[in-house]
């Protein structure tokens, strides 16, 4: 009883050994790979980062101009952002936050809207 004794007045007088975490996050780590990115702008529609997916979770249509993946199918290996040829998918550092369902993330490409330049006056 009194060996613990010394053990329960270090506790009481050092800081805790964990964070308070809802109020203290904790920033991610360098090199992080928290979830998976795409800047929908850049992408050509190749569909390499679909067929290199060992997982199976990305599906790219060509036709609708539309990307698709499938968190909870995803094993954030990193392949599809080291295939991307025009490399705007990317490992993001953020984890993704946690969800009731199982869901995907579907990317579309919005047409650009036509240059001024070619307007007649």
């Amino acid at each position: 009883m009194f060996d613990m004794l010394g053990s329960v007045l270090k506790n009481l007088v050092s800081r805790p050994a964990t964070r308070k975490y809802p109020f203290e996050k904790r920033e991610p780590l360098k090199d992080t790979r928290g979830q998976v990115g795409i800047n929908i702008d850049d992408c050509i529609f190749c569909s390499i980062c679909s067929r290199k997916c060992p997982s199976d979770a990305i599906n790219v249509n060509k036709a609708e101009k539309s990307w698709e993946i499938n968190h909870f199918k995803c094993v954030m290996c990193g392949v599809c952002a080291e295939v991307c040829p025009k490399k705007c998918v990317d490992m993001v550092e953020q984890y993704k936050t946690p969800a009731y369902s199982k869901s995907s993330a579907k990317y579309v490409q919005q047409p650009k809207p036509a240059s001024q330049d070619n307007k007649t006056a």
